[in-house]
């Protein structure tokens, strides 16, 4: 069944700009007609959504998410990234069983969709990663995902610890499994976790397995100063050096954070074609600092936002990242920096692109998937006036999303998730949460 979109105001994230009309969703999934008038190009009897007063924009995309960690929400607060990690995040992670990595997937999924989130790019922890992605499949989201690897590391519980060998048989085995399903909404991303969790065999074999494959390799860099100087300790250099060493470089490597590169590693990163996903609350919360975006956006560097995850935000909300985003922008390097129309790119096409799908979503555009969401405009914390893009950048909240679609599929209708129960979701995430707590013993 074809739906159209009737009536709002359209931001395209192309070279048309902003619109006012519709958009036809195609019997297929795809987007058949953008513009005024459009109900003429309606062959069959369509669905009509009246969105007067919304923007119809492209779906969001998070290009750096742990769904793992949903379920950890508040269990880990006021701690820097390796206490963090060694203290709360590590010991949870390898408390984890099937029926709670599904809960803690399923919380973060309807939390990022209701949000108008459509597109993610999540890392797991070591194992039972199959749970993830079913969930995803279930909840009708695109996804890129892959287990976390980790043959390496201090403070590092038994359950997580590796071998190089296990590792990458089990990355490899899950990307065969699951790439591809969800009517092609899946993907695979192999994801070691840092470099003081990795052996360099572990990140090579990686980096072979992605690219013989065609998948992404995502990590963590530059996130802490603390961190930095640990990985000079063990391996003599900076590990973004470290990391380009080991393979992980160009346009299918996905760096996490990079809150503290410098202006020659930018330079590096852009010539290679690497990508790097700004993650501004968790880096706020975790006192990591606060990422030279203007800098790496001069120096070329593709980019994109990310949540992170549950428990070093606090929430999955793509439009408090987008706000923060910009907002941090003009702190560090004036209030001209980081404008809200080009904010809003990193959140969709300039993500999609990073995660190389730019030709597949990101943008409203005849023949693209549609992946899209229906934001009011017109509440009271939004009006009067103002440019689109400011009032979306800086006024809008996940609670003016409307309605999402994934693919041509409605998801979201009025607020609420169509596949997944809210109040179970949360219910079960609960009930769950308490036997991952008491299973990993935190003092």
């Amino acid at each position: 069944m074809q739906t159209l979109l009737r009536g709002g105001i359209i931001v395209t994230c192309e070279d048309e700009g902003i619109l006012l009309g519709d958009v036809l969703v195609d019997h297929d999934g795809s987007i058949g007609a953008v513009g005024p008038g459009r109900l003429a190009a309606v062959d069959t009897p369509a669905r009509v959504i009246d969105a007067t007063g919304c923007a119809v924009v492209p779906g969001l995309v998070q290009a750096h998410v742990h769904l793992c960690q949903a379920l950890f929400r508040g269990m880990a607060d006021d701690m820097p990234l390796l206490d963090w990690l060694k203290r709360r995040i590590w010991p949870l992670e390898a408390a984890h069983d099937e029926a709670s990595l599904s809960a803690s997937a399923e919380l973060g999924l309807v939390e990022m969709m209701r949000g108008g989130t459509t597109t993610i790019l999540d890392m797991g922890t070591v194992h039972g990663h199959d749970a993830v992605f079913d969930a995803c499949v279930r909840a009708g989201i695109r996804a890129v995902s892959g287990k976390a690897m980790m043959d390496a590391g201090d403070g590092v519980p038994k359950r997580l610890r590796e071998t190089t060998k296990e590792s990458l048989r089990e990355s490899e085995e899950l990307a065969k499994r699951w790439t591809g399903k969800g009517k092609g909404r899946i993907g695979y991303g192999y994801a070691p976790r840092f470099v003081l969790s990795c052996t360099e065999k572990l990140v090579r074999g990686a980096v072979e397995r992605a690219a013989a494959g065609g998948a992404l390799v995502h990590t963590h860099v530059a996130e802490h100063e603390a961190e930095r100087r640990a990985v000079r300790e063990a391996l003599g250099d900076a590990d973004v050096a470290v990391l380009r060493r080991w393979g992980v470089r160009g346009p299918r490597a996905i760096l996490a954070h990079g809150v503290h590169l410098t202006d020659d590693e930018a330079r590096a990163l852009a010539s290679d074609g690497t990508r790097v996903v700004h993650c501004p609350s968790a880096n706020l919360k975790l006192g990591s600092g606060i990422a030279r975006v203007a800098e790496l956006d001069r120096a070329g560097v593709q980019l994109a936002l990310g949540a992170d995850g549950a428990p070093c935000n606090n929430n999955l909300d793509a439009w408090t990242e987008l706000r923060h985003a910009a907002l941090l922008a003009k702190v560090r390097t004036g209030v001209t920096t980081l404008v809200a129309e080009r904010a809003f790119r990193l959140a969709t096409i300039d993500g999609a692109r990073a995660l190389g799908l730019g030709e597949i979503t990101g943008s409203i555009a005849v023949g693209k998937r549609a992946d899209l969401a229906v934001v009011r405009l017109d509440d009271v914390h939004v009006e009067p006036g103002g440019d689109v893009f400011s009032k979306l950048v800086y006024a809008c909240t996940a609670r003016d999303v409307r309605h999402v679609f994934v693919d041509g599929r409605l998801v979201v209708k009025d607020g609420r998730h169509l596949l997944l129960d809210a109040e179970q979701v949360a219910a079960n995430a609960r009930a769950q949460a308490r036997r991952v707590a008491a299973r990993a013993q935190l003092a």
